[in-house]
């Protein structure tokens, strides 16, 4: 087995989206070969109603999915199919936009005001860029969950895991998605098969992914739970954390635990002609989607 390398850390950058979603973003609209088959990843978290309650209106999805992970609050949802529908704490909607689609997202805070959750997004390969589109709402309950000797919590949204299956399939990208919780101290071995590109977007308490190649600069020691680990390597809040290849991750739990997402999905490796919310092969291709638009055709009928 070969520990996959931490190639890149960095921080989750404010923006705003939408008719003014205050969010932070992990990746996206730079080089789409980076993550392939990911695009961009959005970590939607609020605790101002003001600043997500007018959400996402009416906008148009060609050649991608849309991955949306709800922690906190809701999403209401509806498109031009006629869908609507509620996402709560703990749900997830996976959209394959395909030929085209129009729909809005519309967030909502639990009681106390507080808004959480995740948008990824996949591309498809040309082969299915003008598939029909579909949806797949999951709840809550229906999401396994798998608890190991040691306290690690791990969610299994899409792919395999620990003997489990998560209950979204059908996706391009063979993705695998994963929500870990790993209690303070706790040092955990996690395998990705080796032809996916991988990355972790940390979101609560720290954690260092260890047996890696360590950041360039002076290293500080401290113990945590007896194990030394370099603080140079924790991952903190919103920080996102891109591998190389082999076939695993380790993960030395800080102080606090640490929760994350392992995200993982083999490569389209074709060309990106990227506008906004339209992801094609060709230029040509993209002005024909603005030209759909434009005249009503973007819509297509079912067969």
């Amino acid at each position: 087995m070969s520990i996959r390398p931490t190639i890149e850390t960095r921080k989750a950058v404010p923006t705003m989206e939408g008719a003014g979603v205050h969010l932070h973003r992990a990746f996206g609209f730079q080089d789409p070969s980076e993550l392939d088959p990911f695009l961009l990843f959005d970590d939607f978290r609020n605790e101002v109603p003001e600043h997500y309650m007018r959400g996402f209106p009416w906008h148009p999805h060609r050649g991608i999915e849309t991955i949306t992970y709800v922690l906190n609050g809701t999403v209401e949802h509806g498109d031009s199919l006629g869908n609507t529908g509620t996402l709560g704490a703990g749900d997830v909607q996976w959209m394959t936009a395909g030929s085209g689609i129009l729909h809005q997202e519309m967030p909502k805070g639990n009681a106390k005001g507080q808004m959480h959750g995740f948008q990824l997004w996949g591309n498809l390969p040309s082969a299915q860029k003008m598939t029909a589109p579909r949806y797949q709402d999951v709840q809550a309950k229906d999401i396994p969950e798998v608890i190991d000797d040691d306290g690690t919590v791990v969610r299994v949204i899409v792919g395999e895991f620990w003997g489990k299956t998560g209950p979204v399939d059908g996706i391009a990208a063979d993705p695998q998605y994963l929500d870990i919780s790993i209690p303070p101290g706790v040092k955990k071995t996690f395998r990705i098969d080796t032809y996916r590109r991988a990355f972790a977007y940390v979101f609560a308490g720290q954690g260092a992914f260890v047996d890696a190649s360590a950041p360039s600069g002076v290293l500080l020691e401290k113990e945590v739970m007896g194990q030394e680990v370099n603080i140079r390597d924790m991952s903190g809040d919103r920080t996102l954390v891109r591998f190389g290849t082999g076939d695993e991750v380790t993960v030395q739990a800080g102080e606090e635990g640490v929760r994350f997402l392992l995200i993982s999905g083999a490569p389209i490796e074709e060309p990106v002609a990227w506008h906004g919310p339209i992801v094609m092969n060709t230029q040509a291709e993209l002005q024909q989607a603005m030209r759909d638009l434009r005249n009503g055709t973007f819509i297509k009928p079912a067969h």
